[in-house]
């Protein structure tokens, strides 16, 4: 049975590192806080005390970080997995990172015999919950066949896109979706509401026919209940907008529906909203309109 390391047990990691537990593989978890751990502990989990020792005792090792640097520094710096590298070793990043260091960890990890796999995850809380999540995945077709068995005891739709970098093109391409259905379910309900008509009837109609998209799905009962919680928090996608946006930039893409609503998501941190749900965003939108949602 493959030996599985997972470092980084926040509102994804830790359920991700729970179903892999349930699938019977033997799981190893770092994570700075101590919380986490312990509770993963208490469910059959060994603990380690730094990346470097989650690398030497598993045949791979996932990481679910919050930004590119924090990656870095774990794949790469002191006390990181390369230190812990060995024959067969497999490094997957579970996290929302820009391509460009998706494609740096490669190289510097196939230095030492490491193969990587950028392994961007959707699905949010309620994903990662249900072991449902889509994985996108750049890096070798081999790595990813080798590790298939625990990808699809927290995915539901792993798809390979490419050479190193290419699955964290594709997280930003769906992040680019998600915020503008985050955007257009908050603008229409308020324009709904404003103009003195039932949210609710609205989306109940309108998400039966060509708008109908997971956010009509799951997020209006949240909403409408006063729940503005994450899920997957406010901050984290502006952050995921500033890797598309960055990206966009040097690459030459004009992306200016995605710049607004870029603005829109840091206006939300700016303003204390950051730790709520990304759907949230309607807050910014009620502002705008000085028209509060009705609950």
């Amino acid at each position: 049975m493959m030996k599985v390391g997972y470092i980084g047990l926040g509102l994804m990691g830790k359920s991700m590192a729970r179903n892999i537990l349930k699938a019977g593989f033997p799981v190893v978890v770092h994570n700075r806080s101590k919380a986490a751990v312990e509770e993963l502990v208490s469910e059959g989990a060994s603990a380690a005390n730094s990346p470097a020792e989650v690398a030497r005792l598993v045949d791979v090792v996932f990481t679910n970080l919050p930004d590119s640097p924090d990656v870095l520094k774990v794949a790469l710096g002191p006390g990181g997995v390369i230190e812990g590298a060995h024959e067969g070793l497999i490094f997957v990043d579970n996290s929302t990172i820009k391509p460009d260091t998706a494609r740096e960890i490669a190289i510097k990890l196939a230095e030492v015999g490491v193969q990587s796999l950028d392994a961007p995850v959707s699905g949010g809380d309620i994903g990662a919950r249900n072991g449902t999540l889509t994985i996108m995945v750049g890096g070798s077709k081999e790595a990813l066949d080798t590790v298939m068995p625990v990808f699809q005891a927290v995915g539901k739709t792993i798809t390979h896109i490419g050479e190193p970098g290419a699955g964290q093109v594709a997280k930003a391409a769906n992040q680019i979706m998600v915020a503008a259905q985050m955007v257009a379910m908050g603008e229409l309900m308020i324009f709904s509401q404003k103009c003195g008509v039932d949210p609710r009837k609205v989306v109940e109609a309108i998400k039966a026919g060509a708008a109908q998209c997971w956010t009509l799905d799951v997020k209006p009962p949240r909403l409408f209940e006063g729940n503005r919680a994450p899920g997957f928090k406010a901050r984290m996608q502006n952050k995921d907008l500033g890797i598309v946006m960055e990206t966009a930039r040097r690459y030459g893409v004009p992306l200016p529906t995605t710049a607004v609503n870029s603005q829109l998501f840091q206006a939300m941190v700016q303003s204390g909203m950051g730790e709520m749900d990304n759907s949230a965003v309607i807050g910014i939108i009620e502002e705008l309109a000085g028209e509060k949602l009705k609950a």
